[in-house]
């Protein structure tokens, strides 16, 4: 016959144990409140909205999904789709490899380490639309630093952010020269954290500084180059004010420059199209929740915390 297991009577909380919690729950509670009030709630409203027809009021009629019906129809969505990929593409890789590159050399001994990580770090808690005024005086045809630096040397100027060719390009200049230098604090830290005792093995077994590299602390900073990564695609993917702020609905680049968060924008404040731009940024959330799934299960595979 099978064992009747005895029921063990549970222990009433102590008044200490009850203070603990409440103590715990009144810490937690502003986090949790704000989480709720400017996250949780307005996801959940902006999920609605997406099957609504939302006008300048607020008023909404609903319309079930044909909004996402005229959105996956739409060619805007999806070129503006395409230059935020090719922004995504082409910025994350170049952007993690540099911020690699300058926490290795900051993490060496040399004079005045200090000062080179606050100039490097300096750009990423600058105003974003402080950053884009100064890039754009400098990408200008007619002042602009750039064009008079090749002029001076004998080159020509170039109409950088009116050429629909290279004004993408001048954004994501401005985009790695912002966040290179946040990305690379991250990557030092990760780098001090790996013992000296690895390094100091593999010298002793022959080891050059290059093969250090590329065998002890590359693959002990994985977590970390992950972890940038996964936060360099999603802002990536939500780039807007540096192209607010350099690129006008007049310039001839406008097209080819216009990202899905701008066009979000202009669907929801400029034309009122609220409902509508609603689903766009579901078509963003999803996008953004795929690639990070995506990382999630690479980073199983490639990563053992064991």
């Amino acid at each position: 016959m099978a064992e009747v297991k005895a029921k063990v009577p549970r222990k009433k909380a102590s008044k200490r144990q009850k203070k603990d919690w409440f103590a715990g729950y009144v810490l937690i509670a502003p986090v949790t409140i704000g989480l709720l009030v400017f996250y949780i709630w307005p996801f959940i409203q902006n999920f609605w909205f997406s099957f609504n027809d939302v006008n300048k009021f607020n008023m909404s009629t609903f319309v079930g999904l044909a909004n996402y019906k005229e959105m996956l129809g739409d060619k805007e969505v999806w070129r503006t789709f395409g230059n935020t990929l090719k922004y995504v593409v082409i910025t994350v890789p170049l952007g993690l490899f540099l911020s690699i590159l300058l926490a290795a050399l900051l993490n060496a001994k040399i004079k005045g380490k200090s000062i080179y990580r606050t100039l490097y770090f300096l750009p990423s808690v600058t105003m974003s639309a402080a950053v884009a005024m100064v890039w754009k005086w400098m990408y200008n045809e007619q002042m602009g630093i750039l064009n008079s630096a090749l002029k001076a040397v004998g080159g020509k100027g170039h109409n950088w952010m009116t050429d629909p060719h290279t004004a993408l390009f001048g954004i994501m200049v401005v985009g790695l020269w912002m966040t290179v230098g946040y990305n690379m604090i991250i990557l030092l830290a990760g780098m001090q954290g790996i013992s000296k005792s690895y390094y100091e093995a593999a010298a002793i077994d022959g080891a050059g500084a290059v093969t250090q590299f590329f065998k002890i602390t590359i693959p002990m900073l994985t977590p970390t180059v992950f972890f940038v990564m996964i936060t360099s695609i999603i802002s990536g993917f939500q780039v807007f004010d540096t192209v607010y702020m350099m690129v006008g609905k007049a310039n001839p680049a406008y097209e080819s420059t216009q990202t899905v968060v701008m066009l979000f924008y202009r669907q929801a404040f400029d034309y009122g199209h609220k409902g509508y731009a609603a689903a766009i940024s579901i078509l963003i959330f999803l996008a953004i929740m795929l690639v990070t799934v995506i990382q999630m299960i690479g980073q199983k595979k490639w990563v053992n915390y064991d």
